[in-house]
């Protein structure tokens, strides 16, 4: 199974990620979902393969949630759903699938999980922080 991931290029946490795991090894099927949307049946099999629920994955930071109504605890997942799909920005990212799981990547070093193996040598986030040490293993 090849890795997927739902990808944002303008977010940094998914830059990072796709970055990583190209740097596995790994040619991943990229989608950007906020050019082609989301379908109904595909957040929902997304979502229970994550252990995610709506609220949960809801993006609620540079998003239209808050001014949607949706951070009131009274909105229910139909509704946080619904809004998904009409606004796909609303969906936290990224999201990656591989033959290990599904996850939300957040943050990025989260991807480590799901690879078959780990970037050889160093490697850093976007921001220096760093991930792997020059003998191969994670940092932190």
């Amino acid at each position: 199974m090849s890795i997927v991931i739902h990808h944002n290029p303008d977010c940094g946490t998914s830059r990072n990620v796709l970055a990583i795991i190209e740097a596995s090894g790994e040619m991943p099927v990229v989608i950007e979902y906020l050019k082609i949307g989301w379908t109904r049946p595909q957040l929902l099999a997304l979502f229970a393969a994550a252990g995610l629920t709506p609220r949960s994955a809801l993006r609620t930071t540079k998003s239209p949630a808050e001014e949607l109504g949706l951070l009131d605890p009274s909105v229910d997942d139909d509704t946080i759903l619904a809004a998904m799909l009409k606004h796909p920005v609303l969906v936290n990212r990224p999201i990656v699938c591989s033959s290990k799981g599904v996850q939300l990547c957040r943050p990025s070093e989260t991807v480590l999980n799901l690879l078959d193996r780990l970037p050889p040598g160093a490697m850093s986030k976007e921001d220096g922080t760093p991930l792997i040490d020059a003998e191969g293993n994670r940092v932190g």
